[in-house]
């Protein structure tokens, strides 16, 4: 009788080879090493590839002015502590603007909007200011301290808020901010009514103080 015989095959791999049984375990480990070392090394290769290619650049670029940013904005949060929530960023330090080195207000916390609107001096109020030039400005209410924040070029008073007269003559003098003229569209300051009364009345006042206003603000400490 004739009995047919099964081989069962078996996967080369379930055994080690030949090269295998000859190694110890010491060396079969360090061949295992060396093939991680060879990985790291291949991966460390392909992130310099592309760091040096044109998309890499790019990449460092956009980091580089992302942490520009964010440390320009670290600065200007860290000038602005302490003020009111809502105030418009601090301004280049070549702006100058006569106020009160103790308190910080401009015009003495007179409102400048009130001056073409009532045609007088008036006290702002605390609750309505606004960060222009480096310093605080007050407002009678929130109507006129949105017109200045739209249009401050407009409602500031000219030289920075310094006696125009002095300026004509070139020198910076503080001012009363109940002394002043409103030209043309523009807001002027004095210290004395008497300079205000002499620069009403002499055009070539005005003149003067436009052409020495540059070289004179080069003298104001800020």
């Amino acid at each position: 009788m004739r009995t047919n015989s099964v081989t069962r095959l078996i996967p080369s791999k379930a055994y080690p080879s030949r090269e295998d049984c000859c190694l110890g375990p010491k060396t079969r480990g360090n061949i295992h090493d060396q093939d991680l070392t060879a990985m790291k090394a291949g991966t460390r290769q392909r992130w310099i590839s592309m760091a040096m290619s044109p998309f890499g650049r790019l990449v460092r670029q956009v980091c580089v002015f992302a942490v520009l940013a964010l440390t320009l904005q670290a600065t200007a949060d860290a000038a602005t502590a302490g003020l009111p929530e809502g105030l418009p960023e601090l301004p280049s330090l070549t702006e100058t603007t006569q106020h009160d080195s103790a308190s910080g207000l401009a015009l003495d916390g007179y409102d400048p909007v009130a001056y073409r609107i009532d045609g007088r001096a008036v006290a702002g109020d605390r609750a309505y200011e606004v960060l222009h030039q480096g310093v605080v400005w007050r407002f009678v209410s929130a109507a006129n301290r949105a017109a200045f924040r739209d249009a401050p070029s407009i409602y500031a008073p000219a030289y920075g808020g310094f006696d125009a007269a002095a300026v004509a003559h070139g020198r910076a003098v503080d001012t009363d901010p109940r002394q002043f003229a409103i030209i043309g569209s523009r807001l002027f300051l004095f210290r004395t009514q008497e300079n205000r009364q002499s620069f009403v009345a002499d055009a070539a006042l005005l003149r003067m103080a436009d052409n020495n206003w540059s070289s004179v603000a080069q003298t104001i400490a800020r």
